[in-house]
């Protein structure tokens, strides 16, 4: 056990209430100016016309020779590419967010907790990323061109594009929060909550409930449903794998075992 004479780590670092609402504004300040520099360099160039040609590329590219998109709302042409603009400022302007996320809470951390945040805060911010560049360079790809194959010779295919915003925001943060799986199993078992013995003799039914999740979440064709579900089952045991570095690496000073 800890001496319990020894000082606090976090004596004296106790501030007014008043205060610490003062700099929960000043952080939520500096996140939207991050994320509304970002917008104006994006609105420069490329533009949010050129935003939503880039995100429509992969639908473009499966469509019949000459097919294009739809706007079947007067204000569609305007809001959409609006709308994909502030998306992506968001995402670009997210590690500045979760950075003042941690600056702020940070202070109230002893040290071996901040051990364990501000990796899992790193990690879970590259997961998502690395979970919508997986949708948009492989699935969507395979996804549209498996649908587009069953389509009639005599239907022309015309998407209209608040649908497939819609549909493609769906498909993100679906591949997005499935790539936290890790990030899930590692705080699960640091916390306690649920043993890595336990965690790993659910290994099968985690493969079940993998399939119902992309069952649910994903259009209901076998592609997209592989694409999620086994990358979830990969994730898994990845999470089982980093939980144990962590546990080893993020124990309080007392529940060191003694000399």
């Amino acid at each position: 056990m800890a001496d319990p004479q020894s000082p606090d780590e976090l004596a004296g670092s106790e501030q007014p209430f008043v205060q610490h609402l003062m700099e929960l504004r000043d952080r939520l300040l500096k996140a939207v100016v991050a994320m509304a520099i970002a917008g104006i360099v994006l609105g420069l160039y490329p533009g949010p016309a050129a935003l939503y040609d880039i995100l429509a590329a992969p639908l473009i590219a499966t469509l019949p020779k000459g097919a294009t998109l739809i706007a079947t709302s007067v204000i569609s042409p305007f809001m959409v590419p609006l709308k994909i603009l502030l998306m992506t400022a968001f995402l670009i302007a997210l590690p500045a967010i979760l950075w003042q996320a941690w600056a702020f809470v940070a202070p109230g951390l002893y040290a071996h907790e901040k051990k364990l945040v501000l990796p899992l805060v790193v990690s879970s911010t590259l997961l998502f990323f690395f979970g919508v560049a997986f949708c948009y360079f492989f699935v969507f790809g395979q996804v549209f061109a498996f649908i587009q194959s069953f389509a009639p010779k005599s239907i022309t295919a015309a998407p209209d594009i608040e649908a497939y915003l819609s549909f493609v925001l769906t498909m993100f943060l679906a591949f997005g929060l499935s790539f936290e799986v890790p990030i899930v199993v590692i705080v699960l078992a640091r916390m306690g909550i649920v043993s890595l013995e336990k965690m790993r003799d659910f290994r099968g039914y985690f493969v079940v409930l993998a399939f119902i999740i992309a069952a649910i979440v994903t259009p209901p064709d076998v592609v997209s449903q592989l694409a999620l579900a086994v990358p979830m089952c990969l994730l898994y045991e990845l999470g089982l794998l980093a939980a144990k570095f962590f546990i080893k690496h993020t124990k309080a000073p007392d529940a060191e075992p003694e000399a």
